[in-house]
């Protein structure tokens, strides 16, 4: 079998998945590969998602390892049969893995939620603040790879023309009042948001300035997977981002968005909000 030259996020997870099945187990590396059958290099390299694997072998699998869980099963099946080559690679070896990464992500969730502080969320950025964003990054780039980064994400905001698709945002009033361009480009950013608002699949919370109490001082990127054991969080860092699938760390920021929810303003309210802070501008 042919190495992958390139591990894509999902992929790394799959692999990562069948390792914590066999971890489960109680079986080490070596132990599961004489028992299976199973060339131990190939479950190694299996594991970490340079090989890839069959749904039939992740059944095995699952089965030898005495894994329960049956729609955790059926859900890892499902992405070893997955040969999606999505819009995202035309970009591949053209703009960092983790952009390619989040927008596959994107493609396969259903359902994101998103809670942001300082910033606009990126699903629902005209492409004026986009560009503005891009002019005055600090990071030095060629205006071909500016020009490659608006288009990227501006292509990803199609999953929101998708009827099975729900983007639940909370947003603090802090992102609505910092002026990241422009006044007539922050302005008419919150009327963007407005509008996308109006969408089926686009719910927008807004959490007031004056809620006492409020603590959580970090974005959060929750993107669900086809059962709550697949879902992961992008976690922003100095860096680049790191996408997170812990137990523990997806219950962290579970919870944390569910503050983030019971803190914000209701639906209708959150919009006379953004209202109010476009014509302050």
């Amino acid at each position: 079998m042919v190495a992958r030259t390139v591990i894509t996020a999902r992929q790394e997870r799959l692999g990562k998945e069948l390792r914590k099945l066999r971890e489960k187990a109680g079986l080490g590396l070596r132990e599961a590969a004489k028992a299976t059958g199973i060339n131990e290099g190939r479950l190694s390299n299996t594991e970490i998602g340079r090989f890839g694997v069959s749904a039939e072998r992740v059944r095995f699998l699952a089965a030898y390892y005495k894994a329960e869980d049956a729609l955790l099963v059926d859900a890892l099946a499902a992405m070893a049969t997955d040969r999606t080559r999505g819009w995202w690679d035309e970009y591949r070896g053209s703009l960092p893995k983790g952009f390619l990464d989040l927008a596959e992500l994107e493609h396969h969730t259903r359902h994101v939620r998103s809670f942001e502080i300082v910033n606009m969320p990126g699903l629902l950025q005209s492409e004026e603040h986009v560009r503005a964003l891009y002019d005055g990054s600090s990071v030095e780039m060629s205006r071909e790879q500016q020009e490659l980064r608006v288009e990227f994400r501006l292509k990803r905001q199609d999953v929101l023309e998708r009827d099975d698709y729900v983007y639940e945002v909370v947003v603090h009033e802090a992102a609505l009042r910092i002026r990241k361009a422009g006044r007539g480009t922050a302005r008419r950013q919150l009327l963007h948001i407005l509008d996308q608002s109006e969408r089926p699949q686009v719910i927008v919370r807004a959490v007031p300035f004056d809620r006492d109490g409020f603590t959580i001082s970090s974005p959060i990127l929750l993107l669900d997977g086809p059962v709550p054991q697949l879902d992961t969080v992008l976690r922003d860092a100095p860096h680049g981002g790191a996408f997170l699938d812990a137990e523990a760390q997806l219950t962290t920021y579970r919870r944390r968005f569910a503050a983030a929810e019971k803190a914000a303003l209701g639906v209708v309210e959150s919009r006379d909000l953004i209202r109010d802070v476009a014509r302050q501008i």
